[in-house]
């Protein structure tokens, strides 16, 4: 029921019946109006400011997605171009020392039309699309990376390999001999001084004074530094590979059995010991347990012209010292 409402008419001096005229109450109604619109737009308003619609809260997740996937992304490229930047280095070191050479891979001398062709499918791309295809091409790089790695760790362990093989091989003299003039019996069958029969002699016999330091021409281990009747005071190298050399008829033996020796390191001095007729070095180079010509491994300290000298020296056939 309408609410009927009265106010005192002090004139009157009655009650009498409230009416609001029509303006008024069409002024009311249209202030009413417009405060609900107002109202309505603020709340609106405030509805798309703070409270995010289902398209606008996925579009939000998905740019914090993309930011985050950008972030792994550019973390894994400084990864990679660190590491590409370590296997240049190791590319430079190997290739460039070793072959003296920088091998060019087949794909750069076609890296402009790639390279063109990359750009035209970046350009059809949508975000989503490109962060997707450059996580699929730094996959496919971190794996050929790894097999790169792989690769130049077993080329470097084979050029140490060869460092070390190069360093086992007899290269030197074992006494200073730059005159030539110390070998007196080369390799072959020979006349022994003091049992007078021709046998093999193993090795080369170089003259020298007693006392004269003897070098051990490859790095390896003593296996042997010691007396006995045929050598007499003599010392056995092993190399490795399956190369040992032998010292023989020393006066002192320097090196001790056991130990490690480098290329051109005293390991004993020259003597008469042992079955000798006078001092000098019997010096053998053992190959796979097999002597063989000591000539043959002297490539470090002599030019070719002395080792054909040398050669003539060693091949002249007659009466070994020992």
């Amino acid at each position: 029921m309408k609410k009927v409402k009265y106010y005192y008419n002090t004139h009157t001096l009655k009650f009498e019946k409230h009416e609001v005229p029509l303006r008024v109450r069409l002024i009311q109604t249209f202030g009413f109006i417009a405060a609900s619109l107002v109202t309505g737009v603020i709340i609106v308003l405030i509805l798309f400011r703070y409270i995010e619609n289902p398209d606008t809260k996925f579009l939000r997740k998905q740019n914090e997605d993309l930011r985050d996937n950008y972030a792994i992304l550019t973390e894994r490229t400084k990864q990679l171009e660190l590491k590409m930047q370590e296997l240049e280095a190791r590319d430079n070191n190997v290739y460039r020392s070793v072959f003296e050479a920088l091998p060019i891979h087949d794909s750069a001398r076609v890296k402009d039309q790639e390279m063109k062709k990359e750009v035209t499918l970046i350009q059809s791309l949508g975000e989503t699309e490109i962060v997707k295809s450059t996580t699929n091409q730094l996959n496919n790089l971190s794996l050929r990376l790894a097999f790169q790695s792989k690769s130049y760790g077993d080329i470097e362990n084979m050029v140490k390999n060869k460092e070390k093989l190069l360093l086992a091989i007899p290269a030197i003299q074992p006494v200073s001999n730059k005159d030539l003039n110390r070998i007196a019996s080369g390799f072959g069958m020979r006349l022994h001084p003091i049992l007078k029969i021709y046998r093999p002699h193993n090795g080369l016999d170089f003259t020298a004074p007693v006392g004269v330091p003897i070098y051990a021409t490859a790095d390896g281990r003593v296996k042997t530094a010691e007396f006995n009747a045929g050598f007499g005071n003599h010392v056995v190298i092993n190399h490795g590979y399956g190369f040992e050399t032998v010292y023989g008829h020393m006066s002192k033996i320097k090196a001790r059995a056991g130990e490690s020796v480098k290329r051109g390191e005293v390991i004993g001095y020259v003597g008469s010991t042992g079955l000798s007729s006078g001092p000098h070095c019997h010096y053998e180079v053992h190959r796979n347990g097999v002597p063989v010509d000591p000539i043959y491994y002297f490539y470090q300290d002599i030019t070719p012209v002395q080792f054909d000298r040398i050669l003539k020296l060693a091949a002249a056939a007659g009466q070994s010292l020992d």
